[in-house]
Order: structure tokens, then sequence, then C-alpha cells
């Protein structure tokens, strides 16, 4: 009998200190994890690591999380990888494009590290259906969000 395989996540950040902490914390929790600091190096990782699952930076340079999340599109359409968007885009377009690229989860920085680590345990446990169903329903959340600050804009703010 032999020891379960761990859940490999793929972290994708290029701020060091940021990277280093989802590492640790990450470690610490029985995943495997690979830290990338650039969207390159994330598209050679998901070929060599084969992640369960990948925390996504957007801003990076050259190649973007946007970048990353196109490519995933193309080259892992089927079961998607889920991803966890992590940014300090905190604009609700934003966050509504990244669910519409295949992101399943978007969580704006800071936040605690604590909070990211059940995010992924509770991402991981889903089936591809449910993690399909989560991403319509956040989807859904943003447009309906959106609509509502759209007609708040148009009324005026009334004091």
């Amino acid at each position: 009998m032999h020891a379960p395989t761990k859940s490999k996540i793929l972290v994708v950040e290029d701020e060091p200190s940021i990277q280093q902490v989802l590492c640790f914390f990450l470690t610490h929790n029985g995943f495997e994890v690979l830290g990338v600091s650039s969207g390159q190096d994330a598209i050679r990782a998901i070929a060599e690591f084969d992640p369960h699952l990948i925390i996504l930076d957007l801003i990076m340079r050259p190649v973007s999380g946007w970048d990353v999340l196109a490519w995933l599109r193309v080259n892992h359409p089927s079961p998607p990888l889920p991803v966890i968007i992590l940014s300090a885009l905190v604009n609700l377009k934003e966050q509504m494009h990244g669910f519409e690229e295949g992101a399943v989860e978007y969580i704006t920085k800071p936040t605690q590290p604590s909070a990211i680590v059940e995010r992924v345990r509770f991402i991981l446990s889903m089936s591809t259906e449910q993690r399909s169903l989560l991403q319509r329903k956040r989807l859904d959340e943003q447009r309906r969000t959106l609509a509502r600050l759209a007609t708040t804009q148009r009324e005026g703010f009334v004091y």
C-alpha cells in the first residue's frame, strides 16, 4: 500500500514574497507545489509538472496571466484545468473577463493565505461538472452586479 498522491498546485506569481508565502502555506497543508514567476514559465511548467490546479496572477510581463488563460483554453480544453486567479485587479469587468476566460475562482489581493488554501481544497474536491457550474454562477453574479451598478449610475445618486 502506497501513500496517496498529493495534489499538485502551480503558483504563478511574479512577486517573490507573495509566491513564497503561498508556496509555504500550500506545502504546509499537504500539497505538492511549484512556484514560477512568469507566464512563459507557467506554460512550460503545465506540461512538465502536470498540476491539478493553478493559482494565477494576471499582471506579468512579457507573458501575462491572460495569455496563460488563452493558452490553456486552446491546449488544455478538456477537462479544463481549474484556475484560481489571484490578482490586484479589482474591477468587476476584469473579474468577469477572468471567468469568461476559464477561471473557476477570482480572489483579489491582498488576502489571507489560509483563505486561498481553503479555496484550493474546496475546488479540488469538486467534479469537473461542479466546477463548471461554479464558474457559470460566478459569471452570472458578476453580470448581475454590473447591471445593478449601471442602473444605479443612470439613475444618479440622490442626497
